[in-house]
């Protein structure tokens, strides 16, 4: 029996083989008790707390961790065995390849919830949200995926310094000949870190105004009120003074209107307390104040101040027309005259 045990097959003996299998399923058999009880306690704690993050930590290690830890237990049963230097090179690059793998997809999977939290705390729309992550993970997977080969190019033996110092002489070529869009890249990043705009918001740059619709890794799309699509490169967007009015917590209006120059003096002294009676009794305005401002080439100018809780452009018109025929009527009830552009020739003999 001990004759049939010691007969070598591909440079092992059959008990080496034996050896081999049985250190696979200890390994193995551990590695699931340690999976039924580490895992299920862990399990348990986190459906005892409200943070959503170990929830979501224990399912990582259940779908990343567990089959790392068996990779292992393979790779250390076959290290157990005399391997000619192919297999023992076909084995490290497969073992290498699933481990990068493994790890991009850990690491991919850790970046992106990193990412989601960082956007929701940032209170991002639900709709910008793929859209960003989308550009944002495309990139990450990019640079994790290169820097996974260039390491496994490099444990299989294949020496990398060359290719390294030609990709780096390669990249600084690109990197000038892509200046515009590498800006525009950078540009994208700081939009979605700092968040100057995002979907759904109405802004102005310049002459131009319109709602976000579509913030891309170059370029940024804007609707304007009169239909057409405006394109506008990131570094346009970051590069100019720009208005965003869905942020407004409130908007101050400033409006004037002018009587005629023969109104009774008495009467116009009623006129700002008449205009802070009606502003005062629309829902929605703040009064502020309400002046004689100047005198105009054919009016008696009064300006007035309030302000409209809300960004809401629709709201502030709305009040801003309920002001307006609530002064006319005001105005006509005192018998006064709403000026208008005139000229008086005077004729002399």
């Amino acid at each position: 029996m001990d004759e049939f045990w010691k007969q070598t097959f591909l440079g092992n003996r059959l008990n080496d083989y034996l050896i081999s299998l049985g250190l696979m399923a200890g390994l193995c058999l551990l590695i699931k008790v340690a999976d039924w009880i580490v895992l299920a306690r862990l399990k348990a704690i986190a459906e005892k707390t409200d943070n959503p993050y170990d929830d979501w930590l224990v399912g990582v290690l259940e779908k990343r961790g567990v089959p790392l830890l068996y990779l292992g237990a393979f790779y250390v049963g076959l290290k157990r065995l005399a391997l000619s230097p192919l297999v023992l090179k076909l084995t490290n690059l497969g073992f290498g390849l699933v481990l990068a793998y493994l790890a991009v997809r850990l690491l991919s999977l850790m970046l992106e919830k990193a990412l989601a939290t960082y956007n929701r705390k940032k209170g991002g729309p639900q709709e910008q949200s793929p859209q960003a992550m989308k550009g944002l993970m495309g990139l990450a997977r990019l640079v994790l995926w290169s820097l996974a080969l260039l390491i496994l190019l490099d444990n299989v033996g294949i020496r990398i310094s060359a290719l390294v110092a030609g990709l780096g002489l390669g990249g600084l070529a690109v990197a000038f000949a892509a200046q515009k869009i590498l800006g525009d890249l950078f540009s994208y990043f700081s939009i979605f870190f700092d968040r100057p705009f995002e979907i759904g918001d109405f802004v102005v740059i310049d002459n131009f105004s319109g709602t976000v619709e579509h913030i891309g890794i170059k370029s940024t799309r804007i609707r304007s009120l009169s239909g057409e699509q405006l394109i506008f490169a990131n570094t346009d967007l970051t590069s100019s003074r720009l208005r965003n009015y869905k942020r407004m917590a409130n908007r101050r209006v400033v409006f004037r209107f002018g009587l005629v120059y023969d109104t009774d003096i008495d009467k116009m002294e009623r006129v700002p307390k008449l205009v802070e009676e009606i502003v005062k009794g629309i829902s929605g305005a703040t009064f502020e104040r309400a002046h004689f401002a100047s005198f105009g080439d054919y009016s008696l100018i009064f300006e007035v101040v309030y302000n409209v809780e809300g960004s809401d452009y629709l709201q502030y018109m709305e009040i801003q027309q309920r002001i307006n025929l609530a002064l006319m009527k005001a105005l006509r009830r005192e018998g006064l005259e709403l000026a208008y552009p005139t000229q008086r020739v005077i004729m002399e003999k």
